[in-house]
């Protein structure tokens, strides 16, 4: 399908102006952000659901060429705006229950991840060589990276230099993936190694802020400053990348996609050994939550 509603979208974006502009821009900044909390749920599919992910690409492509207009900037305010409010709100809470409930964080994390599915194997229809190569490779690579993904096994000890490379590689991807939907910034911190220790930055940045803590504050400045950098490199890289893509490539970048999302459950799974009876169950019946809302937020988005 060479030709798919996002693409007509993004070739012929509506206008957004005043209100509508600063309502849609804040509520998908604020979706966007709880998005990139959660593995599974893509940053772009949110902006899709709410109508300004067009706008947004082209807000950010001219900015980052220096043409600054008044409605290019509020946009970008009111986006950026709501993404870190929802940010800086949830992460504490996103942390707490994945040191509570892991196996039930996991097992929810697999459904909204799978959830992106459908919509992606719709647009790479019927399956072609370049579709399924491109798939199997990204499958591939998503398993090399859960095999040596440093949070689930217990990274060692590296250089401060490094440790602020691995965080702005990590903003990189966070920033590229709130670009393309269907891929979740999240999960690829989770396979990185640096989701928990930027969500607890995070979430440590916000409670300092609101007891007016100066140090600890500064602390956590130290992880997210690279990783900010490394946001903005990639959502300025990605949506004057996306389109191009997209025009030249579009059948082996959706497969490319679809792969990643297959691939994901790998570094997902949600048991350290062989669950019981029970524990199976409940993951299965979080898996099954978890696909719904993401299948129906996708959905969303697609009629969008």
């Amino acid at each position: 399908m060479p030709h798919g509603p996002a693409r007509n979208d993004a070739s012929h974006p509506s206008p957004l102006r005043g209100w509508s502009l600063v309502v849609r821009g804040v509520a998908g900044g604020a979706f966007m952000g709880l998005a990139n909390l959660v593995p599974g749920i893509s940053g772009g599919t949110m902006l899709l659901a709410v109508g300004v992910y067009p706008q947004f690409i082209g807000a950010v492509a001219k900015a980052s060429t220096f043409r600054f207009g008044p409605t290019t900037l509020l946009l970008l305010a009111c986006v950026g705006g709501g993404a870190a409010g929802a940010i800086a709100g949830g992460a504490g809470v996103i942390g707490t229950l994945l040191d509570g409930y892991p196996s039930a964080m996991y097992s929810l994390f697999i459904g909204l991840t799978l959830g992106g599915v459908p919509i992606l194997w719709r647009m790479v229809q019927p399956l072609d060589r370049p579709v399924m190569g491109s798939a199997a490779g990204a499958i591939a690579l998503m398993v090399l990276l859960a095999a040596t993904d440093p949070e689930r096994a217990g990274g060692g000890e590296s250089s401060a230099a490094a440790a602020y490379a691995m965080l702005a590689v990590a903003g990189f991807s966070g920033g590229a993936a709130m670009i393309l939907p269907g891929v979740s910034g999240a999960y690829l911190l989770l396979l990185l190694g640096q989701y928990r220790p930027i969500v607890d930055a995070v979430a440590a940045a916000a409670a300092a802020a609101g007891a007016g803590d100066a140090d600890a504050a500064a602390a956590a400045l130290f992880v997210l400053l690279p990783v900010a950098v490394g946001v903005g490199l990639g959502v300025v890289c990605v949506s004057n990348l996306v389109e191009l893509l997209l025009e030249r490539y579009r059948r082996t970048t959706l497969g490319f996609l679809l792969g990643l999302l297959l691939g994901s459950v790998v570094g997902l799974w949600p048991f350290t050994g062989v669950p019981s009876a029970a524990e199976a169950a409940a993951g299965a019946g979080l898996a099954l939550t978890g696909f719904a809302v993401s299948w129906s937020i996708s959905r969303l988005g697609r009629a969008t």
